[in-house]
């Protein structure tokens, strides 16, 4: 086998973790996105979970979010993208979603944020780790 052609197969490899990467961005950063849309309704949001300052933090999360996402996706400063991601994940996952303390009217939602906010804290973690072992 020549260089190339060993090159060539490294590169297929690593095809699921691009298009995985990839994938996770974007919608971090689609989902960031949103927040832009009706930034006095997240502001809200915010202040009804108790976020300090909310109309500071809301638009500086939604844009460490969308930042974020977009580093993990395209592999740009990807130990600063990825910190931003987990940080953010991290922190608003049990603050903005805790269902436990929720009104039954809420609750579900709620949940299905939480979990869904889990399952993107985990890939971040593992994004995380792979920014500190590639660079």
């Amino acid at each position: 086998m020549t260089d190339e052609t060993v090159s060539d197969e490294a590169d297929a490899s690593n095809t699921p973790w691009r298009v995985g990467r990839l994938l996770v961005g974007l919608g971090l950063a689609l989902q960031a996105s949103e927040d832009f849309r009706d930034m006095e309704g997240t502001i809200e949001y915010a202040e009804s979970a108790g976020v300090p300052e909310p109309d500071v933090l809301a638009p500086l999360a939604s844009v460490s979010m969308f930042l974020g996402g977009l580093g993990v996706a395209f592999w740009r400063l990807p130990r600063l993208s990825t910190a931003a991601v987990t940080g953010f994940l991290a922190v608003v996952t049990p603050t903005m979603h805790d269902f436990w303390n929720a009104d039954e009217d809420s609750k579900e939602g709620e949940r299905l944020a939480f979990f869904g906010n889990l399952t993107m804290l985990g890939a971040a973690l593992v994004f995380l780790r792979e920014a500190y072992r590639r660079d």
